[in-house]
């Protein structure tokens, strides 16, 4: 059955192939239908080749299905086909299982928008180039894969063009992951140079070939890639604006797709990161950053979706440590347990602003958990899970990453643990102004304005739970975000069923750590500690009001100026020297050099011209004239 694997990308490609011209004619909901459909067919063949793939022995856990060459020049072949192995298969179960479920939320969620058929048509897209982009077999169609859901990210971003914010979003995404992008590309540039392919088998067998500055270059630049998509510092402003986008939209970036794209890369590549520990070393550095950066920047955030935002960038930033750290299945573990709990608290923050009629604002919110029971409980879920409460998933996976981010060095453990200590603490402050307190709307109240879906009016404030095309997958993901954690439990050997699993991919390169039965309980009740304590500090500043100035300063809210900073001084500089550049040199310079030589022909023409008459003797005469002075001149030489 892992021959069947070729259907996990052609299936959303299908549904994609059938909207593209019909979804239109085929209207809503049956537009929805079928593009969930898709995305859940491709979901029940991946479980099929994961299983089959799992009666193999761990040696043998790894195929290539080529299809066909994709191109040739000289010595450089690129062909089409896909690496299935334990990581590209766990990244398609989750990638299709989570987008699944968004699909079929979207059908409630966006069925009053004109424009459903398209937003269907788009999804479907964006899931086939980024199962490309973690099925490929070498780095070229990865790259491909790379760029496709850059592409579906600003289609999906800029979905509601027609509003400025969204328009200017779309961009952003773009430009930022293009600057990214171009690492990528260098990178892929030095890997032929130096290995003379591009697929990922062959690489990695000639890396003992490569020079250690080649790898660790070849590391950077991917990484750079890395940093675009995955939302790093300092290119990660763009992710907190891509929420104009539909809310589905913000799950399956955030959760599914694009942002996790990173992470992966930087697992695939670790046969090279291993070989580059000063490269590595960078990207837990800026993992760890970011990470702060991340948590600190949530904390003042009033937008719903802003908060969840920041938080995203904040997790991404957990992964590049993990790995960064060498510690891949740590990374895999968190960007699988994210997957889940992110997933649902950016549905349930859409069914929130349904709920509000396209209010974001958490401080216009409150009490919404007695008429919202479903959304309440499964989005207190969601808030254990991120904040690493026992037995939360969020607790076993953070948990991973901090306790390996000790074995590099106690400094990343302690920017991790204050960061984990952030995210309890900013996600209770969501839940308590939100579902929790006395409400700050009135029932009835008249809404109008530009919101998620248009611009309309409503008939008023009535909160409830949403349709059970959104309330369904909320229900599944809040279930998994409880209970994902036990797949890789480290009390004993037997039960580390994600490392084992991922062991013929990354655990020749994996960090190892020598800690005793007691100080992986110390760290456990460590991070326990941590995660209650951000919950109970919520819970105390949060419950009875929604205004602490003190604890919500300007430049929190504005994610300490980075993205301000970045536009004075790249986006504004580099608009003033375009502006530069086509009043000075383009239009004095290189026109005034071109306009010059005009002139300068003009000018000699004219003088030119006045030597011709138009009269035969004139010319005769000079002719006659011109003979003279050279017989005289070669008389004159004669006689020398």
């Amino acid at each position: 059955m892992i021959h069947a694997a070729f259907l996990i990308p052609i299936l959303p490609l299908a549904g994609f192939a059938i909207l593209f011209p019909l979804g239109r004619r085929l209207g809503n909901p049956l537009a929805g239908w079928i593009a969930t459909a898709m995305v859940t067919a491709s979901f029940v063949v991946t479980v099929i080749v994961f299983v089959a793939l799992f009666q193999h022995a761990p040696a043998h856990r790894e195929f290539t299905q080529s299809w066909f060459t994709w191109f040739g020049v000289g010595r450089l072949r690129v062909g089409a086909g896909l690496l299935v192995d334990p990581l590209s298969m766990t990244m398609a179960a989750f990638i299709t299982g989570v987008s699944s479920l968004i699909h079929l939320y979207s059908i409630g969620y966006m069925r009053h928008d004109e424009q459903f058929p398209k937003f269907f048509t788009y999804l479907n897209l964006f899931v086939f180039a980024m199962l490309m982009l973690v099925l490929a077999d070498n780095f070229v169609l990865s790259f491909f894969g790379w760029e496709g859901v850059g592409v579906c990210s600003y289609f999906l971003i800029a979905f509601w063009f027609e509003r400025d914010d969204a328009a200017s979003a779309g961009k952003k995404a773009m430009i930022f992951n293009r600057i990214g992008d171009a690492g990528f590309l260098l990178a892929l540039f030095l890997i032929f140079e130096r290995t003379g392919s591009f697929e990922y088998t062959t690489v990695f067998a000639r890396l003992g070939h490569v020079g250690t500055p080649s790898l660790v270059a070849i590391a950077l630049l991917l990484f750079l890639g890395a940093v675009g998509k995955s939302a790093q510092i300092p290119l990660f402003p763009w992710l907190a604006d891509a929420m104009t986008g539909p809310t589905p939209v913000s799950a399956l970036i955030h959760a599914a797709t694009m942002v996790t794209a990173g992470v992966y890369l930087m697992c695939r590549i670790n046969p090279i990161l291993h070989l580059a520990p000063d490269a590595a070393h960078v990207i837990a550095w800026v993992g760890a950053v970011t990470a702060f950066v991340g948590a600190t920047s949530a904390c003042a955030q009033n937008d719903i979706k802003k908060v969840l935002a920041y938080s995203t960038v904040s997790q991404l930033g957990y992964m590049m440590l993990a790995a960064g750290s060498g510690a891949y299945v740590a990374a895999i573990f968190l960007m699988l347990t994210h997957a889940f709990y992110k997933a649902l608290l950016f549905l349930g923050s859409g069914s929130v602003i349904h709920a509000m009629e396209e209010d974001q604002d958490i401080k216009n919110m409150g009490g919404l958990a007695k008429l919202m029971p479903i959304t309440g409980i499964t989005f207190l879920i969601g808030w254990f899970s991120i904040a690493g409460v026992p037995p939360f998933s969020g607790f076993w996976s953070k948990g991973d990453v901090l306790e390996n981010a000790w074995a590099v060095t106690p400094a990343l453990w302690v920017i991790g643990a204050v960061s984990a200590f952030l995210t309890a603490y900013y996600m209770g402050r969501e839940y308590f102004l939100v579902f929790m307190g006395e409400r700050r709307w009135t029932e009835g109240r008249q809404v109008a304005g530009v919101h998620d879906h248009g611009s309309a009016a409503h008939d008023g404030l009535h909160p409830h739970d949403p349709s059970w095309h959104m309330s369904l997958p909320l229900v599944v993901l809040a279930t998994l975000a409880a209970l994902g954690g036990f797949i890789n439990l480290p009390f004993h050997p037997n039960f580390v069923f994600l490392e084992r699993w991922l062991d013929p991919v990354v655990g020749a390169n994996l960090l190892t750590t020598h800690f005793s039965v007691g100080q992986q309980w110390l760290f456990a009740v460590v991070d326990a500690a941590i995660a209650l304590t951000g919950v109970a500090v919520a819970a105390t500043v949060w419950r009875a009001t929604a205004e602490r100035p003190a604890l919500e300063p300007r430049f929190l809210f504005m994610a300490w100026f980075i993205d301000r900073g970045e536009d004075r001084l790249v986006a504004r500089t580099s608009t003033a020297l375009a502006n530069f550049t086509a009043t000075v040199v383009e239009s004095r310079v290189i026109d005034g050099a071109v306009n010059g030589v005009a002139s300068l022909t003009r000018w000699s023409g004219e003088r030119l011209r006045r030597v011709q008459s138009g009269y035969v003797r004139n010319y005769a005469l000079g002719l006659v004239a011109g003979l003279v002075v050279l017989v005289a001149y070669v008389l004159v030489r004669a006689g020398s």
